[in-house]
């Protein structure tokens, strides 16, 4: 830094000013202190800076690598945002189990980041809990939890659910299926209230026996909908809970000898990449990814502004992308 404030003419506590963003500096003292940091290579010590300004200027995301489909989306909305306000992102795998989970807090907490954004791993309550305890603030992204006070953001999963209800609906289905998510999350029970919902302004009848326990992956779709498929009156339609189930869903079908679209209508949550390169094309019901990072970042920042607020809970509504899964002209 002394070295950057000679060859620019300037006091260091302006480099300071110009690194740092703590005081307005003119444009010509600025443009004179970028170049010579350019020219040196000049880097800030974020290490020595804690120290004095009592935090890091890093955010902690703790998230699975592999059971979200769209981490590489979700991680670039994250780091735009968290970058364009001065602040780094570490990056911690829960392995979508609890234990990985404690394991990933652990590990962010210890490198003193000033803020977390967490997508919980199924079943676990104690690390949320303890989190809504802690001095560090914490964002829970994608898979919310109206039972703790946390900040969190995700896709608004009742109206959406029922938006694709009535989409088969009026293409005459009236044996539609579902097959539910992760039993002990949220947006499970609210696609399933949604089901339920649509169902109600369809005019169509609640049958359990059209409602099959899923799970997050392929082959859960797969035994989801092989239950199904031995209803007496099975069904035209099907929704799924996410897009790994609506694989297996796709997979099941055509093992059946069904031709999806024409003998089973398939749609789902969640927009896959693949979903236009199949035949034929799937309908889905599709998660404002890059919003929902966006809106954590944004989340989390007012929270470190404002500890006192109460706990805010964001739903962003998802777009149906109409394809020919269901059935019917797209």
């Amino acid at each position: 830094m002394e070295d950057v404030a000679k060859l620019a003419g300037v006091s260091i506590s302006t480099v300071s000013h110009v690194v740092n963003e703590t005081r307005a500096v003119a444009v010509t003292t600025r443009s004179r202190v970028l170049e010579a940091i350019e020219s040196t290579g000049y880097t800030g010590n974020a290490i020595a800076r804690s120290l004095v300004t009592g935090g890091t200027k890093s955010i902690g995301v703790a998230m699975s690598l592999l059971a979200n489909p769209h981490l590489a989306k979700l991680i670039h909305a994250i780091e735009a945002e968290a970058s364009a306000a001065g602040y780094t992102v570490l990056l911690g795998d829960t392995l979508d189990s609890p234990d990985g989970e404690r394991s990933a807090v652990r590990r962010l907490q210890a490198r003193r980041v000033d803020g977390m954004l967490l997508t919980p791993a199924p079943g676990d309550t104690a690390t949320l809990e303890q989190l809504a305890r802690t001095d560090v603030p914490a964002v829970l992204v994608d898979r919310v939890s109206h039972k703790i006070k946390l900040d969190q953001v995700g896709p608004e999963n009742i109206q959406s659910t029922s938006t694709l209800v009535s989409h088969l609906a009026a293409a005459g289905h009236r044996r539609i299926g579902f097959i539910s998510g992760v039993e002990w999350m949220t947006a499970s029970e609210e696609r399933t209230l949604g089901y339920r919902l649509g169902l109600g302004r369809a005019g169509l009848r609640w049958d359990s026996n059209l409602v099959a326990g899923g799970g997050a992956t392929p082959e859960d779709g797969v035994l989801a909908l092989r239950r199904l498929l031995t209803v007496p009156e099975r069904p035209t339609a099907v929704i799924t809970g996410n897009g790994a189930m609506t694989a297996g869903a796709f997979r099941e079908a055509r093992a059946h000898g069904l031709e999806v679209g024409r003998d089973l209508a398939i749609v789902g949550h969640d927009e896959v990449e693949w979903a236009e390169l199949v035949h034929p094309p799937i309908t889905t019901m599709a998660h404002p990814v890059d919003e929902i990072g966006r809106t954590a970042v944004r989340l989390l920042l007012a929270r470190l502004d404002d500890r006192d607020r109460p706990p805010q809970t964001v739903l962003l509504p998802p777009e149906l992308m109409h394809r020919g899964s269901c059935g019917c002209a797209s």
